[in-house]
């Protein structure tokens, strides 16, 4: 694996502090950003509770719990504010408990990806590393991923191993699983507190679990696909990822929060998500923007990482039973995994 070439070799010092820049208001913005449009779902199902405003509610909520998740990965990168008293506040009590994940779990896990991207110890080769597949296999995992199957067997596999081994007392396992779930235990009881308060408690199980369970599990796969399968160089940092482009309904449900912008991100980590479009200018300003991975689309994506038959004759990686288990999340996301 070839070494990312150094940040002052693809831009100039000007360049790089105008990116290095953070801010604690931006960060709080798009926290609240995340929540303000939860919201706006529940009051709207609320005003006009109607089949079809329902199923809009699933995708808009369960498109902004992917949000949560993105904005946790700025946080655990340590970029989501300046403050790091506030960036720890708003990464874990307001982006990672709200989904049943961990920053500090995920930050170790997080970085042994950057640091061996798409090679055979990369924890997340797991999530893309089977790809390319047929048109009906991808078919069938994203209609697990939107039933809930995907879902409800993470969350399973996740409780099971925060609980610990079944032989284990209960006083034991009870207090393995408050050591590695309690806090997202809290915030789960806190989100049920509020919408009960409101005269909406049916909320938290049709709006808030039904929507990570199936839609966030579905933009979340794509999501994987996109950033990782099938890139045409595992030892090229400028193509061991890629960046896919996005329109505003894109951007709504699927590339939220800038995460299309991955290529970027992997080659300066430490760019805050609401500075990678201009970290891409700026490539391309000087040069470099040719070199990058780059899809017109996610559609574009999935019909280059799939065949039209069920074997192309390539050869298959060896799966992971843990990862596969934990569906699209990967290992990463569950204290019992660190």
């Amino acid at each position: 694996m070839r070494l990312t070439p150094p940040a002052s070799s693809l831009l100039t010092p000007e360049q790089l502090a105008a990116l290095r820049e953070r801010s604690d208001a931006w960060g709080l913005w798009l926290v609240a950003h995340a929540w303000l449009v939860v919201a706006a779902a529940w009051a709207t199902c609320a005003w006009l509770p109607h089949p079809l405003t329902y199923v809009l509610a699933i995708a808009v909520i369960g498109s902004r719990q992917l949000g949560l998740l993105i904005l946790m990965h700025d946080g655990a990168h340590g970029m989501l504010t300046q403050s790091p008293r506030l960036n720890r506040v708003l990464t874990q009590w307001f982006c990672a408990y709200p989904m049943f994940a961990d920053a500090d779990v995920y930050r170790r896990y997080h970085l042994k990806h950057h640091a061996r991207t798409q090679q055979e110890d990369d924890p997340d080769i797991a999530l893309t590393g089977a790809y390319p597949i047929s048109r009906a296999s991808l078919v069938r995992k994203l209609l697990r991923d939107l039933v809930g199957i995907t879902g409800y067997s993470q969350r399973k596999y996740q409780i099971a191993m925060a609980l610990g081994p079944r032989d284990w007392p209960l006083a034991r396992r009870l207090a393995s699983f408050r050591a590695q779930l309690g806090r997202q235990l809290v915030v789960q009881l806190a989100l049920f507190a509020l919408l009960a308060a409101s005269g909406h408690w049916a909320f938290y199980f049709l709006l808030w679990v039904l929507p990570a369970l199936t839609w966030q599990q579905l933009v979340l796969r794509i999501r994987n696909i996109a950033e990782h399968a099938v890139v045409p160089d595992a030892d090229d940092c400028f193509r061991n990822a890629r960046t896919t482009l996005a329109g505003p309904l894109t951007r709504a449900f699927v590339a939220v929060y800038w995460v299309n912008y991955h290529v970027e991100h992997h080659l300066l980590m430490w760019v805050p998500c609401y500075r990678l479009p201009r970290l891409r200018e700026f490539l391309f300003a000087n040069g470099h923007g040719a070199k990058i991975e780059t899809r017109s689309g996610y559609l574009d994506v999935l019909r280059h990482v799939t065949t039209p038959r069920p074997d192309d004759g390539r050869p298959q990686p060896r799966r992971d039973p843990k990862a596969r288990a934990m569906g699209t999340f990967g290992a990463g996301f569950t204290a019992s995994q660190a």
